[in-house]
């Protein structure tokens, strides 16, 4: 019986395949062994004893329980490396005869920078900047508008006003901080006239002749020379060249000639005539290049310091027990009055029976009060001898006066005030004290008042 067409092609497909060679064998990949799991253990637990055999359920337990004790040590713990200790070697002394090695320069031979640098005469890259480089630098800054200065650029321009005695000495270091933000520099041509009367100048590069011989302080009404150089620019520059500078250049005392780090002008803005405008005057030389501290910036920074004062005496006034129903108004003639002043440790403000010379309000810290105690102290039988004492009766503490009933009645301290620790207080002297009749007999009443409910007098 013939086979149909599909099993004959699989018949003869199958005697074909018959006659092909069977494909090669290929190795199977070897395996590679962990280097954190220790095979001898591994090798001793798999062949322990128990766990194959099946003599007993004890024994199998007791195996599998050593196998789960023995198992976490087959993996092995990675080994943490400290890092090294390295000794200080010590330094050794040189022997006699023989000269310190020097530390050796980083080798430039092949740095084309240095050679150029050194072609054109400038610093190499190991050597600080030169006083004449950082001149520079300080009049590019100050050829910016001060708003598009950078903090850096800011701080620069405050370490180098640091410098000029005339301003350190004359006003604080917030003050100048804030001051050196709107500086600017202005360029003279020879033979202007630059007028100090709107601000205070500085010369940093040229010179001038002033029109006037004296000069008056940037704030003070004193005559001063105005032409300065800063004793302390040496600590922000450590150049020798820079200091041989300064050794050539000194405060003349007859050439009235304004030269390099000289000031004049005032920070004071006041209604000047014409003999005033020349005093504060000089004429260029030729062309200079003129550091301007605008005299309206101070003024308006003054009077924000005077404004945030008044508001802090104001509040503590207000803070004081019997202050807190006084109206504003009468607060703020007291405020007119009022000076800082500190006290250190242990300091006697008054003693008993003196009178006060002011009125105090205690901002921080405190004062301890005393008062004369006189006790008999028994010797022998019938015999006693009095001994007096200072006692401690309690303590003014912060947001408290005293002061008032002693000064606008005369009446002398029945009590002993000495500071606990360092006392800064708000004082109001006597004598601009009874400059206030308006407010003397509200001051009066309210203190009298005071003093009934607490049964204090101070």
């Amino acid at each position: 019986m013939p086979l149909p067409s599909l099993p004959a092609a699989i018949l003869s497909h199958m005697i074909a395949i018959n006659n092909v060679p069977p494909p090669p064998l290929h190795s199977l990949p070897k395996l590679k062994m962990s280097k954190y799991i220790d095979y001898g253990q591994l090798n001793a637990l798999c062949h322990m004893r128990g766990l194959q055999s099946s003599q007993s359920s004890y024994s199998i337990l007791s195996a599998h329980n050593m196998f789960i004790k023995q198992y976490p040590k087959i993996f092995l713990k990675k080994k943490t490396r400290l890092p090294k200790l390295f000794k200080q070697e010590e330094k050794r002394e040189p022997t006699e005869g023989t000269e310190e090695l020097q530390p050796q320069q980083p080798d430039d031979s092949h740095n084309i920078a240095i050679h150029v640098k050194k072609a054109r005469g400038g610093p190499t890259l190991y050597e600080p900047k030169k006083f004449e480089e950082k001149l520079v630098e300080f009049l590019d800054i100050l050829k910016k508008l001060p708003i598009y200065r950078t903090l850096r650029e800011h701080r620069t321009v405050w370490k180098m006003l640091k410098t000029i005695p005339d301003l350190t000495s004359q006003l604080t270091d917030e003050h100048l901080k804030t001051l050196s933000r709107s500086v600017i520099s202005e360029t003279w041509v020879k033979g202007s006239t630059v007028v100090g009367n709107d601000g205070f100048y500085i010369i940093l590069k040229g010179s001038a002749r002033p029109q006037t011989k004296a000069y008056k302080d940037l704030i003070d009404e004193n005559e001063s020379t105005s032409s300065f150089i800063p004793q302390s620019f040496q600590g922000f520059v450590s150049n020798e060249d820079f200091k041989n500078i300064l050794a050539e250049m000194h405060t003349p005392s007859c050439d009235p000639m304004l030269r390099q780090w000289s000031t004049f002008g005032t920070l004071e803005v006041t209604a000047q005539t014409e003999s005033d405008t020349k005093e504060y005057s000089v004429i260029t030389e030729e062309d200079c290049e003129i550091l301007k501290i605008p005299a309206k910036d101070y003024v308006r920074l003054k009077s924000e310091n005077i404004k945030l004062e008044n508001k802090e005496k104001m509040k503590l006034i207000h803070k004081c027990p019997y202050y807190e129903e006084w109206p504003t108004l009468s607060i703020c003639e007291l405020v007119a009055l009022i000076k800082w002043k500190k006290f250190p440790p242990g300091y006697v403000i008054v003693e008993s029976g003196k009178i006060i010379s002011f009125v105090a309000y205690i901002n921080s810290g405190y004062c301890n009060i005393y008062r004369n105690i006189v006790g008999l102290m028994k010797l022998q039988p019938k015999k006693v001898k009095k001994n007096q004492k200072l006692v401690c009766m309690g303590k003014l503490n912060e947001k408290e006066s005293f002061g008032e009933i002693s000064v606008l009645l005369q009446v002398p301290f029945t009590c002993t005030i000495v500071t606990g620790k360092e006392v800064e207080m708000a004082i109001i002297e006597d004598k601009d004290l009874f400059g206030l009749k308006d407010s003397k007999c509200g001051y009066l009443d309210g203190r009298e008042k005071y003093n009934q409910n607490s049964g204090k007098q101070l």
